[in-house]
């Protein structure tokens, strides 16, 4: 089986706590689009440490980490 695809996010919510993650590209954009949608309720995803369940109302933002860069030389 193909594992997929991960990219690193950061989730911060009013009060000033916060969350770090690894989570499948399609999760991430799931959570994006029901903050977007203004969506009430919660959102559940899977990461690499454990599955969460974050309070939509509660996300103050959501980072989205670039993909890692390759080590090496690359075109200039």
């Amino acid at each position: 089986m193909v594992e997929a695809e991960r990219i690193r996010i950061e989730v911060s919510f009013d009060g000033g706590q916060g969350l770090g993650a690894l989570v499948a590209v399609s999760a991430a954009e799931e959570l994006e689009r029901a903050l977007a949608s203004s969506a009430d309720g919660a959102f559940d995803f899977e990461a690499e440490d454990g599955h969460y369940t974050v309070v939509l109302r509660r996300v103050v933002f959501v980072k989205r980490f670039l993909r890692e860069g390759r080590v090496g030389f690359g075109n200039v």
